[in-house]
């Protein structure tokens, strides 16, 4: 028996492309997010096999070297360093055979999200007081916000956006070479590594964890959804919509609580103690020396400009 709402014809033109036109439902956006991001664990998974100038180093070196080169660069104010440093990252990003687009598309849409709102009131001389570049509004004299006194005139300061600009740069230097690191350096080998700078075994053993098994849920989360759709003739209200989700968050919930249980236990009864061996050693070779020593001495040349012991 056909379903009344199935009978319903709409009377008028079909407006052209409606298909192609009409906007994605909550369902398709998930399933589009979860695709995205196991394609982008994929790229990175495989640029970090990849044989370039950053994929032969040692694991350890790099991570020691990335560590060094952040507290050098939070210590620089100075813009032409920072410029000089964040260009860098493109030579070495191109050297380990890193797309461009991709390196800056992964340092560039989180910047402005986490530091606009920090560094936007920065510009302004309410804020910021400076040597005035444009002029925006005249409150006149006497001018108020509550309690706060304003001045005559809202202006974007020289210093203001000279300083933006600083703040900004260095973060973006600072998230490019933690990319450099991730993007060029194998998971399992990133959290072994991350033992040889004093980080407790827990912690390491979590993030490998995590990591291991987000995919599997994640894989989980797409079946609900592809089952979901497959068996979907229309869409249904949003309310009805977010009672299913919240449905499935509670099942996710369950299962993840009662697969972690059987997991500690098939590990224990195989002879987990609390340390997770890998296969492959760390061997260091004399370019990895080299390399260290050229990062430190870097660092340390940055550091030594920032606190003007050097004059360049």
């Amino acid at each position: 028996m056909i379903p009344e709402w199935m009978k319903e014809a709409e009377i008028g033109p079909c407006p052209p492309n409606a298909t192609a036109s009409k906007r994605k439902n909550f369902v398709q956006k998930t399933l589009s997010g979860i695709f995205s991001f196991l394609e982008d664990a994929v790229t990175s998974e495989a640029i970090s096999r990849k044989k370039g100038l950053l994929q032969s180093l040692d694991p350890r070196v790099k991570l020691i070297s990335i560590i060094a080169l952040i507290v050098a660069l939070s210590l620089t104010h100075e813009l032409w360093v920072l410029v000089a440093v964040y260009m860098l990252t493109f030579l070495f990003a191109y050297l380990s055979r890193i797309g461009l687009w991709l390196f800056v598309k992964r340092v560039w849409f989180f910047i402005p999200i986490f530091t606009g709102i920090i560094v936007f009131p920065m510009i302004f001389n309410v804020f910021f007081p400076g040597d005035s570049l444009v002029t925006l509004a005249v409150l006149g004299e006497g001018a108020k916000l509550g309690p706060f006194s304003l001045p005559e005139t809202v202006s974007i300061t020289r210093q203001g956006l000279i300083s933006a600009t600083i703040f900004t740069l260095r973060v973006a230097t600072c998230v490019s070479a933690t990319v450099l690191l991730f993007l060029t350096t194998p998971r399992d080998m990133l959290f072994k590594s991350l033992k040889t700078i004093g980080v407790p075994k827990v912690y390491v053993l979590t993030l490998d964890m995590c990591y291991r098994y987000i995919f599997l849920f994640i894989d989980m989360v797409k079946s609900f959804y592809m089952s979901k759709k497959s068996r979907s003739i229309r869409s249904l209200p949003l309310l009805d919509e977010q009672k299913w989700v919240g449905g499935r968050i509670g099942y996710t919930l369950i299962k993840s609580l009662d697969m972690g249980e059987k997991v500690h236990g098939a590990m224990v009864s195989r002879g987990f103690n609390g340390d997770v061996k890998i296969m492959e050693d760390f061997k260091m070779k004399p370019r990895d020396y080299t390399a260290l020593a050229s990062a430190l001495a870097f660092s340390l040349l940055l550091i030594l400009i920032a606190q003007k012991l050097i004059t360049l």
